[in-house]
């Protein structure tokens, strides 16, 4: 069986800025489930991110991926990590991936986030090949880039198909 461990951030994640963003905000110093909680920020962001057009919210959302690649990689590497699960920016700049072109109302974003963690703790193929090969902040990210379109198609099969 396997023994459930506390997570631990090193202290600098309250005194170097790229560490605190990086560790979003310090929600990733939650003690159990920081990725969870880290797409709880995620669902902000989005909510956030609503008045804008479809294409400045791809823009924002493109952003936040490439800035994220920088910032995971410099955390991580500064921890001495590859993917330390108290730095959850790579959730917090995916999920808006999940909610492009889907409102973002309610049940809406429940679905997404229900959706985007499951697929971001099961990995399925070629997600758990992504977070295994690819490494950096690039190897950070891309799971997780992944698993949002992974949760977004049927998100948005359903919404199109079903409610437009």
């Amino acid at each position: 069986m396997k023994k459930i461990t506390r997570n631990k951030l090193p202290g600098s994640v309250w005194t170097n800025p790229l560490h605190f963003i990086g560790c979003g905000f310090g929600v990733g110093a939650v003690p159990w489930m920081p990725g969870t909680f880290g797409t709880l920020v995620g669902v902000v962001a989005v909510l956030l991110m609503r008045p804008l057009s479809l294409w400045a919210y791809i823009a924002v959302t493109t952003a936040l991926v490439l800035v994220g690649i920088y910032l995971c990689h410099v955390t991580n590497r500064d921890f001495g990590t590859h993917d330390h699960s108290g730095v959850v920016w790579d959730e917090i700049a995916t999920f808006p991936i999940v909610m492009i072109a889907i409102p973002k109302t309610g049940y809406w974003l429940l679905a997404g986030f229900v959706l985007f963690r499951i697929f971001d703790i099961w990995k399925p193929w070629p997600i758990s090949w992504l977070d295994r090969e690819v490494h950096g902040g690039l190897g950070v990210m891309i799971d997780d880039v992944v698993a949002a379109i992974f949760a977004w198609a049927p998100l948005f099969i359903v919404y199109k198909f079903f409610y437009s």
